[in-house]
Formats: structure tokens, sequence, C-alpha cells
């Protein structure tokens, strides 16, 4: 019966225009004339059930079906594709475990696939994958994204997050499930993550090797504890600014970390002489770095090190407040710390000239040391130090106050043949000497002598030392506006033997051009280094000097000083084959008539500084940057 429509499910039947509703017996026929039938757009009504015109979709089923489906793509670049979907898929795919993924004997993974997730992503040269997210980059759904898009490729190798609020444990559970082969870890600034992010890594990535976590408040012992239980391939430990860790975890680390080279403790309230005690004379054959930094450790610790450190080679003591003399000289009459050669100590009061010199005796092999702000020594023991470290190559003294310029110089004469570097920073004790100082043993083996901002050293005490280093190679007297062209000249004149190399006279505002006539003669033929910068008395005619004297010039620094247009056009027409690196900063009378000096210049110029000079106009460094394309231009 083709006119009758809207069939309702009982046995009432509508006509297909006339509205009229005919109830019909079991042999009744009722028949209608043909008429154009209507559009019918509602829904049809049967049973009154409504059945919307919807596709199926794979949003319905549970996580549960969805992990089953994904673990079975057939490789990276299908499962990255499916993370590109939703926020749920890629949640969905980041908790399959690499080794969960189905694989079929007769498929495999394209190794070039590489997906919006990881893009920036470097391949080191050891062959690891390495990765660094940072501030607001640093989010779970990152992460997230980053574990699905390199599970296929042996995922990360090297994992670093720094400073985000937004980075939870979940995501580093996302990490340590599709990154098992992960191998250093670096946790910065994360206050979000806790012990379940550690459990995680603890249980996926077994081959952690490194391990370095700051300013961590949540992560505790138990997530340290963990790492070191199943991760006995741990071989670097940091741990910085983390309150609840304590010496729990660095008993654990003693016991479980056998391969363990390198500890660096700082700013741990909870750490004490029990857990650094423990670690360091479990881990005795093996470790050879050792960082312990404003830490409640007592003169027990530092005693346990002399003893116990049979195979440190690098040793840094920082701000140790209740470490005594007694400790320091322990240490060093242990005779333990044989293969010491690296020696860093800082704001420990216990430092003062006798456990100095117990250090200098116990450490045979002591080649570099670095003291600052030890407060308690002064000249005495810094001579019978310099006497007693017979292996000795550098020395390097900053804000030891007590020390004067007696002790330096006797120090000097004392040190082995082996000394090749002293560097002294803002050492106030250091005045120069009114009366005739004997005459003392030359240091022919010092190589590189630096003076930094030590405002007492002046001319007197400059001529003094300088005869005491005959073969000096590098010299570096930044801020010392106390010596003047008469202290300087005996030094230029006594290493003339050996050759400078580099010479930094940064911000001696007294030295004047005769010091560059006087290193251009003696020295331009070694010379490589020079850096005038803040030498206001400095003028034309050193560049002109410079330019007839000092072939092998490369790096040259003239920022600030009495330079003109005729100083560059001078240097333009220079012996100088390298010169690679120029800075004119501040010197506003330099003009646009030096672009055409700047740009023969620049043929071999790598780097070139023109910032502060005014009177060279903007458009004129644009067209000598076009020229120069080679070369850097700061302006």
């Amino acid at each position: 019966m083709p006119a009758l429509v809207n069939y309702r499910g009982d046995d009432d039947f509508r006509s297909g225009d006339s509205g009229l509703v005919f109830s019909i017996g079991s042999r009744v026929e009722i028949y209608c004339p043909p008429r154009k039938r209507s559009r019918i757009s509602g829904p049809c009504i049967f049973g009154g059930d409504v059945f919307e015109n919807k596709r199926p979709s794979i949003n319905v089923l549970p996580d549960e079906c969805l992990f089953e489906i994904f673990r079975r793509l057939p490789g990276g670049r299908e499962r990255s594709s499916a993370a590109c979907v939703s926020k749920r898929w890629l949640t969905v795919l980041s908790n399959v475990r690499s080794t969960e993924f189905f694989r079929s004997k007769t498929t495999q993974s394209d190794p070039m696939d590489v997906s919006k997730a990881d893009e920036d992503i470097e391949v080191e040269c050891d062959g690891y994958l390495t990765r660094c997210v940072e501030g607001k980059k640093a989010t779970d759904v990152r992460l997230a994204a980053i574990a699905v898009g390199t599970s296929s490729r042996g995922g990360l190798g090297k994992l670093s997050i720094r400073g985000s609020n937004s980075v939870s444990n979940a995501g580093l559970s996302g990490i340590a499930r599709g990154c098992p082969s992960l191998r250093a870890l670096s946790l910065w600034n994360v206050p979000s993550i806790g012990d379940e992010g550690l459990f995680e890594i603890a249980r996926e990535c077994h081959l952690l090797e490194k391990l370095d976590l700051c300013q961590c408040p949540s992560i505790s012992n138990e997530g340290l504890v963990a790492i070191a239980e199943s991760c006995p391939d741990l071989n670097a430990l940091t741990i910085e600014s983390c309150p609840k860790i304590g010496n729990e975890s660095l008993q654990a680390i003693a016991r479980f970390c056998p391969k363990l080279q390198s500890i660096t403790i700082k700013d741990c309230g909870l750490v004490g002489d029990q857990g650094i005690a423990s670690l360091l004379s479990a881990a005795s054959t093996v470790l050879t770095k050792v960082k312990l930094q404003s830490l409640n450790i007592s003169d027990y610790s530092v005693a346990v090190i002399g003893h116990y450190g049979k195979v440190i080679t690098s040793l840094v003591l920082s701000g140790l407040q209740n470490v005594s003399q007694k400790g320091f000289w322990v240490m060093g009459n242990a005779r333990g710390l044989m293969m010491l050669s690296s020696l860093t100590i800082t704001s420990c009061r216990g430092i003062t000239d006798l456990s100095l010199e117990a250090l200098g005796k116990g450490c045979e092999n002591l080649k570099h040391t670095c003291l600052r702000k030890c407060c308690f020594i002064s000249d005495n023991g810094l001579v019978s130090f310099a006497k007693a470290a017979s292996s000795l190559e550098s020395l390097q003294l900053e804000e030891c106050n007590r020390i004067t310029q007696t002790g330096i110089l006797n120090a000097l004469s004392s040190s082995n043949s082996k000394l090749k570097s002293v560097s002294l920073v803002k050492c106030m004790g250091i005045k120069d000497l009114s009366t005739e100082f004997p005459a003392l043993s030359p240091c022919e083996s010092l190589r590189c002598l630096s003076i930094r901002n030590c405002p007492g050293f002046g001319s007197t005490s400059l001529a003094m030392v300088g005869k005491l280093c005959p073969q000096l190679h590098h010299l570096d007297l930044t801020g010392l506006s106390g010596i003047t062209d008469a202290g300087l000249l005996p030094l230029l004149e006594s290493s003339r033997e050996g050759g400078l190399v580099k010479v930094n006279i940064s911000d001696c505002s007294n030295l004047t051009d005769e010091t560059v006539f006087a290193l251009s003669r003696l020295h331009g033929s070694t010379l490589e280094l020079l850096n005038l910068d803040g030498c206001q008395k400095i003028t034309d005619a050193s560049l002109a000097a410079l330019a007839h004297s000092c072939p092998l010039l490369n790096d040259l620094d003239v920022s600030k000083c009495a330079i003109t247009d005729s100083g560059v056009f001078s240097l333009s027409l220079g012996v100088q084959l390298n010169l690679q690196v120029l800075s004119f900063s501040g010197c506003s009378a330099i003009s646009n008539k030096s672009i055409p000096a700047l740009e023969k210049l620049g043929k071999t110029l790598l780097g070139l500084n023109l910032q502060h000079c005014y009177s060279i106009s903007s458009t004129r460094i644009e067209a000598l940057t076009e020229n120069l394309w080679r070369c850097d231009i700061l302006s």
C-alpha cells in the first residue's frame, strides 16, 4: 500500500497528506489515490525511541580497550599520529610501556620516523637522545609526547626538567614507561614532582647512571632509596636544596650503588656525619669526585674523607662552619688522599696555617689548589703550604685578606719547580712595601700570573713580582688602578725571554702608551691577545705601534680608550694577518671616516664590537654588516 506512511507501530495509519487516521480490521483493505508525498524531516518514531544519525565512535571505548588497541600499532609514526588526536589518547599511549607494544615478526618500524613531539631533539655523538624542557614549556602533556615520540627509537638517554610547576609525577611516570633506556635525569626546581615519580623511574629505568636533584622539596628519602635499590649502575649523584633528603638515602646509596664515582651534596639540612661517613667509607675504591657544601657535618666527616678517600681526585668543601682546625688537620695527616689532584676550599673556618700545612704534606699529588674566603690563613701558612705541596702546579687565592705581599713573594720563591699558575683575586691585605725586600730566587716554572682587583697592589709590588717571574706567558692585571708604566716595565723586561702571549691590563687607568710601546718592542713577536679595556690614557699611538710590531695578534680590545679615526686607519695598515676579534666599544671619537679601514680589517675579522660608537651612523653600520657578512658585528 504505497500511499500509507508514518507507521507508528500500532494499528493506526495516516494517509499521505490527509492527516486522517483509520482503524483497520484484519481483512480490510483501504485504497487512497496516489498523490505527491511531503518531505519528512522529523525523526522516525518507533516504540517511543529516538534514533539520531550518528556514526560509531572509538571514543566510547574505555581506556582499557584503547590500551590494547594502541599497543598493537605497528610503528612509531602510527603511535605519534594517534597521540596527536586528543589528550586522552596521548595519555593512554604514554601509559604503555615500551616492552608492552606488540611487535610483529614481519613488521619493522621505520627508524627515520620523526614526530612533532620530538622535532627539537638532538642526537648526540654518543647516540643518546637528549631533551631539556624549561619553564612554561615543561608540562605533563609535553613529557607524554616526548615519551611516545621517542619510544620507538630507544627512548631518551638524557632528560632535564627545569623551573616548572606544571610537571607532576604523572609526566615523569610517562617518561619512565616510554624511556627505559634513560641514563641521565636532572630535576631542577620542580616542586610538584615527588617520590611517586622517582618510584616509577626506579621501576622502569634500571640503566640510570646520573641523577641530579636540585630544589625538589617533595622528594624524600623514600624516593632516593628506591632509586638506589633499583639502579645499580648509578655513578653520579647531585643533591641540592632538598630538605627531605637525609642520611637514610645516602646509606642506601652506599649499600646498593657500588659504581658511584661522583657525589655532590649542597644545602641539605638533614644530611649529617652518619650519611657522609657511610657513603665515603663504602665507596672508597671508586669515588673520585666529592663536593660538600653548606652541610651540618663536623670534624668526623672530614676525617673520614682523609682516611677513606683513597681514589678521590677532586675535592670541594664549602661553607662547612662546624668543621674545626682539628678536622682539616686530621684529614691531611691521615695520608689517605694520595690521589687528590684538585682541592677547593671556600668559607671554612677550620682552614688555618696549621691545617693548611698538614694538607700540603698529606696530599702528595696535589696539583691545583683554590682557597676562597679563608680568613685565618696568613703569610706563614701560605709559605709552609707552598713548600710542602711538592706537586703543586696551580694556586688561586680569593678574598684571603690576611695574606700580604710578603707572603706572596716568599711563596713564589719557596715553591717547587712545578708551579705554573698563580692567581690573586680581591686580596685586600696586599699593600705596597715601603722598604727594600731581600733578594729572592725566581720561580722559573711560572707561566701564568693573574692579579685581579687587589686595590693595594701597586707599582712597587709589581716590580718585585716581575723579578721573580722571568718565563711568563700569560699576564692578567685587571683592575689594578695603582700600577704605572714604571711599575710594569720591570716585569715586561724580566719576562722577555719567554715572551708574553696573552696580556690583560683592563681598567688599569694609570697606564699610558709607554706600556704598549714596551709590549710591542719586547713581546711583539709572540703577543696574540691584548685587552686594554678602560685604559683611558691609551691613544692612537698605541695602535700604530701594535700594527707594525705584532704579526700574531688575533684579539684586541681597546674599548673606552682615547682612540680616533686615525688610530683605526693606522691599525688597518698593520702586519696583522690573523686579527679575528676587535673591540672599539665606547670609543665615541670613531666616526664614519673609519668605515673603509674597518672594511679592510674585516677581511679576517670574526667579531667586531662597535657598541656606543655614537659618531658612526646606523646606515653606515648596516652597510658594513652587509659587506662583512662573515663577521658578527655588535652595534
